[in-house]
């Protein structure tokens, strides 16, 4: 509303006025003295609710009474033992995760008319706000029946998965369950809506939202499928475990005698099984991990992951020649050269205690995100063995999944042989590493580092297996073998038939040095198998550059149900 008021007007007589009006007119007032183009006082309308006598009526009260009680878990006596665990009551934990509180819960009153005490049937679901993104979420109560999951629970859980299908929106699991209640299977064991459902529903949310499930207790049983079925799972020390039956069920079946952490605790399903990706100290380092772990993903698969600023690298790209040994047998530590590569501090990395020969893990590169798989020489000389293999083969195809470009460094001798990795299934998960990275429709570069010896230039996505380029530094070398290996297969015979030890030494390394002229990089450039060879203090701002050009290439995969491999 507008109020002109005459020329010989105070500014304190306008802004009276104004005040005056937007109290009375309940709108906002601007007042004019004179011919003025603009106003001498402005008073906005009070928004407020209008004070009457109406308020809470008893019913209210009693619901509100109620939730308080929903609220406050299970008997008193469990919640006491929290501390004792380490663990915090599942209400604090969802403070802890989401600030103040989730946006929404549903089904709070799930077994509202129990005869036992199970408020919300111990699962609560909901929205929240996490790292100033939108998530579902659901979280055990572990003072109710343990965290055990029965009929209402079961629905609200196969609920909350299917809204997320429908919203696009990534899904956080806190898992505290010590699995299905067994004296109330009937009506949701088998159910075509049971908990069965819980994992088809996980199928279908995989790689279309990211699924990320942090443990905080024992998941037995079915409890833990949920873990393996997510994208990413956090154990907590001291705290957490996982296995398809309790210790107790498996003395009975196998006679075995052990602990749950011996048989199913962080340790072993980060350094044995690979079933998890990092091990958090506490509840807090649980959501730190997180947090980092999100500023990589996209919300889904429809969407592109989030940029950042750019920072750079933690040591000077300069260095990266330094780094890298001129013998091509003597060991050292990738880490180093990815800081020098990747932004400071930005290498989170997944499973590192799980397959070692092989690094995986989120970057960001100029402020990008990109998926590295490095092999890494410290460890057996970044030979690829079963378990790094199948490591980098899951993570390839969860960058590709969620839109993230992949960098390959590459220095390793190749598979790994002998008896023990053919056990392993050496051929077996050898073969899903070179599939994924087949399959990767994201933009793929690779970088020839040192040795890219045997199969594990094609694991690496070297020239045949479509990257938008293949670069080398001036250490790098392809071949079928490295030279000693070659020379004892090729010359061997020959070698022995010379008697005397002086000359046949000689002769070895003339034909190392022969056979290493052969698989040289500036050959292989030579021959246009490789597409540059960079210098190596050039490589992050060749990279960042290159993946900046190819961010928007398409690629189609044959038309075909799917493949067979993973």
């Amino acid at each position: 509303m507008r109020v002109r008021i005459a020329g010989e007007a105070s500014v304190e007589e306008a802004e009276a006025i104004a005040q005056a009006m937007a109290t009375h007119a309940e709108a906002d007032v601007e007042v004019y003295i004179g011919d003025a183009d603009e106003p001498a006082a402005t008073s906005e309308a009070d928004q407020s609710p209008i004070e009457d006598d109406l308020g809470p009526t008893e019913r209210e009260e009693e619901l509100l009474e109620q939730i308080e009680a929903i609220e406050a878990g299970g008997p008193e006596k469990y919640k006491e033992q929290l501390p004792e665990q380490g663990k915090r009551f599942v209400r604090d934990r969802i403070d802890l995760w989401f600030n103040d509180g989730f946006l929404f819960e549903d089904g709070k009153f799930a077994e509202f008319d129990a005869d036992d005490q199970l408020p919300a049937d111990g699962l609560i679901t909901g929205g929240a706000e996490f790292e100033g993104r939108d998530v579902h979420f659901m979280a055990n109560d572990y003072t109710v029946k343990r965290g055990s999951m029965a009929a209402k629970g079961v629905e609200k859980f196969l609920r909350m998965q299917q809204r997320a299908l429908k919203t696009g929106k990534p899904v956080l699991y806190l898992m505290d369950s010590s699995g299905g209640r067994i004296d109330q299977q009937t009506g949701f064991f088998a159910n075509r809506e049971g908990i069965g459902k819980y994992y088809y529903n996980h199928s279908r949310l995989s790689g279309r939202v990211p699924q990320i499930c942090v443990l905080y207790g024992p998941c037995i049983a079915g409890a833990a499928y949920t873990p393996v079925f997510a994208d990413f799972t956090v154990m907590v020390e001291g705290m957490s475990s996982m296995a398809i039956a309790s210790p107790r069920m498996v003395k009975m079946v196998t006679g075995e005698d052990i602990d749950l952490d011996t048989l199913g605790g962080p340790k072993v399903h980060t350094t044995e099984s690979g079933s998890a990706d990092l091990i958090a100290r506490d509840e807090e380092h649980a959501r730190e991990l997180v947090a980092q772990l999100v500023q990589y993903l996209p919300n889904n698969s429809d969407e592109d992951p989030p940029e950042v600023a750019s920072k750079p690298p933690k040591y000077q790209p300069n260095g990266i020649d330094s780094v890298i040994p001129q013998e091509p047998n003597k060991g050292y530590d990738m880490h180093d050269v990815i800081d020098r590569v990747v932004d400071r501090d930005s290498f989170f990395e997944l499973q590192p205690d799980y397959g070692p020969e092989i690094l995986t893990g989120f970057a960001h590169l100029d402020g990008s995100p990109v998926g590295i798989v490095a092999n890494q020489p410290a460890e057996r000389a970044g030979a690829i063995f079963p378990d790094a293999a199948e490591k980098a083969a899951q993570f390839v195809w969860k960058c590709d999944a969620y839109n993230i470009p992949l960098l390959y460094l590459c220095d390793t001798p190749g598979f790994m042989a002998g008896s023990q990795v053919e056990k392993e299934g050496i051929l077996e998960k050898g073969k899903k590493m070179i599939y994924a990275t087949s399959e990767a429709t994201v933009p793929k570069q690779s970088v020839v580092v040192r040795k890219a010896y045997g199969a594990g230039i094609y694991a690496m996505s070297g020239p045949a297996y479509d990257p938008e380029s293949t670069i080398a530094l001036p250490s790098g070398e392809i071949g079928i073998m490295g030279p000693e290996a070659a020379i004892n297969a090729v010359y061997a015979r020959k070698l022995a038939e010379i008697d005397d030890e002086e000359e046949r030494k000689e002769k070895e390394r003339e034909l190392r040095e022969e056979y290493r002229e052969d698989i040289d990089v500036r050959r292989m450039a030579s021959e246009v198998v490789i597409d540059e060879i960079i210098p190596p203090s050039s490589l992050r701002e060749e990279l960042a550059t290159r993946f900046r050009f190819y961010e928007d290439v398409e690629k189609d995969r044959p038309s075909k149900k799917h493949g067979t491999v993973l």
